[in-house]
């Protein structure tokens, strides 16, 4: 059980910045790992980033130093802060929940469009 509920996306020029949030609801957030996911047109669905529930972070090598996911329990949501935005990370974002013994994502949102224009 669980919902997952993206917002944030939208259009932005090259060298620009957009903050996705997504929010979870019906699971045991603070124990989940959290993930970022994209899928560009014509692309598989690609690897982000992600966030333990002890915190610890993991990137893709294409977006380290430029994009940071972060995670508040409180409110139950993950965030990815995108700087430094180029035309190549245009897609389709999605985030994702793991279970604390799971090995798969089992959870997903319904998707968040970024486009990046020149």
């Amino acid at each position: 059980q669980g919902q997952l509920v993206e917002s944030g996306g939208g259009s932005v020029q090259a060298g620009g910045s957009l903050r996705l949030s997504c929010a979870a609801s019906g699971r045991t957030f603070s124990t989940d790992t959290m993930g970022w996911f994209r899928q560009a047109p014509g692309k598989e669905r690609e690897f982000v980033a992600s966030i333990s529930w002890t915190f610890a972070t993991t990137y893709a090598d294409s977006v380290k130093g430029r994009f940071t996911i972060s995670r508040d329990n409180a409110k139950e949501t993950v965030y990815l802060q995108m700087s430094s935005l180029k035309p190549e990370d245009t897609a389709v974002y999605y985030c994702a929940a793991r279970g604390r013994y799971s090995n798969a994502y089992g959870y997903w949102g319904q998707g968040s469009q970024v486009t990046v224009s020149t």
